[in-house]
């Protein structure tokens, strides 16, 4: 009864708030667009019988479709802490619209994998801008002492809508086939989800999402071209921030890592059709569950411990964690999926909630458009420097070992610069 009376008042809260009722709408159907294009992509690439992809190949798609926005990411942050967030939510999210349909395109004709991730690429980068402005709003519909709770309803309602969209893929994927043309049709449908959200923000009154000012004075060109530095300055500024932020880009390289570890194991297991990605599906699904887990725990331990006690525990358990991994057999892998998952999601909403408390809107958006470079950056950097030295059949225990070490360094790295935080 008292799980049930809790339940009833949370969702009471969030009716009770209905910006934040829409906002989430929208975030839903968006990720779930994400979930289901991503996952289409990755059975149209890396689990086609018409395309082959080993260590470097697969290295080098995460490295063409992730890099060229991370690096541009935080010039484009400073669009959301300028221009009103609900016009870049409306002409980020048509633009998807339109690229998704020229990677449709690209498939049914068969291009190269470059060409299609080249496509796969601008599409992406709009999709996280999206999201990087659903974060960014949030403190506008939510009052301040409700942000750490709503930041985990909101993130446990985008990732369980990213969830279920890539698991409808499998569906799509065994109707349609896995080739080209099985993929091409995949992908075609996730215009409509990204139609729905398009829809739902124009829902939304004028600025009522932010920002209330300009931080940064000059003209347009100008805040852009400086996207970077004032990111990196606010993060530096903040020892709440660039705390987590060091212990998020270590969990993100270990992700790197046990991704490429997983993949190619299953590639070198004779399963690259449906089978395959239906057995990488069950990884990715055993780290969901545990990352949806933490968004129902991480507001209790924030409460009783703090945000910084609660990340360095994450970050210790992750590291004793991985070293299961080492043994390389794949129920156990699936089990510290699991776990890491609910780790590591613990110190990412233990970031979103510094920089929404401790950042001041004006510079919000340029500090989740950092957040996101460094996420992506430290992933891509981690499975090129995995790509190097994985044996052609995946297992290497020395990776999975290398990945504790990993863990390790960003607690101290989270210890030292967050004596100073806010919690």
């Amino acid at each position: 009864m008292v799980d049930a009376r809790a339940s009833g008042s949370l969702w009471r809260s969030v009716r009770n708030l209905p910006d934040f009722w829409r906002l989430l709408q929208t975030r839903a159907a968006s990720q779930f667009g994400d979930g289901l294009f991503q996952a289409g992509l990755a059975g149209g690439l890396l689990f086609n019988p018409e395309r082959a992809a080993g260590p470097w190949a697969i290295a080098g798609a995460f490295a063409v479709l992730l890099l060229p926005y991370s690096l541009l990411g935080p010039f484009a942050g400073a669009l959301l802490d300028r221009w009103d967030r609900r016009t870049v939510l409306i002409v980020a999210n048509a633009a998807r619209l339109v690229f998704i349909m020229g990677v449709v395109a690209l498939l049914e004709f068969g291009a190269r994998d470059l060409y299609v991730l080249f496509g796969a690429l601008i599409v992406n980068g709009f999709s996280r801008f999206v999201t990087s402005g659903f974060a960014a709003a949030l403190p506008h519909v939510v009052p301040r002492e409700e942000v750490v709770t709503m930041n985990s309803v909101a993130t446990a309602t985008g990732a369980a809508a990213a969830f279920l969209g890539a698991n409808f893929m499998l569906v799509l994927r065994w109707l349609f086939g896995s080739g080209d043309n099985g993929a091409a049709a995949v992908i075609v449908l996730v215009a409509l989800p990204v139609a729905v959200a398009l829809f739902l923000a124009t829902r939304f009154r004028p600025h009522v999402l932010g920002p209330d000012r300009d931080a940064v004075h000059g003209s347009t060109v100008y805040a852009v071209a400086t996207g970077w530095v004032y990111g990196v300055r606010t993060v530096a500024a903040t020892p709440s921030v660039s705390a987590t932020l060091a212990g998020l880009s270590a969990h993100r390289m270990v992700v790197g890592i046990n991704t490429l570890l997983t993949l190619v194991i299953v590639r070198h297991m004779g399963a690259t059709g449906f089978g395959g990605l239906g057995t990488f599906a069950v990884f990715v699904a055993a780290t969901g569950a545990g990352a949806f887990l933490a968004n129902a725990v991480t507001p209790w331990a924030v409460r009783r411990w703090g945000r910084y006690t609660a990340a360095n525990a994450a970050l210790l358990a992750a590291a004793v964690i991985q070293l299961g991994g080492a043994t390389l057999h794949l129920s156990v892998m699936m089990v510290c999926g699991f776990l890491l998952g609910m780790a590591g999601q613990i110190v990412k909403l233990c970031a979103d909630s510094a920089m929404q408390i401790d950042v001041d809107d004006a510079l919000r958006g340029h500090v989740f458009a950092t957040q996101d470079a460094l996420y992506w950056l430290a992933f891509i950097a981690a499975t090129t420097a995995a790509a190097a030295v994985i044996p052609p059949d995946g297992h290497s225990a020395g990776l999975a070992l290398a990945g504790s070490v990993v863990y390790l360094a960003g607690f101290f790295v989270h210890a030292y610069l967050g004596r100073r935080r806010v919690s």
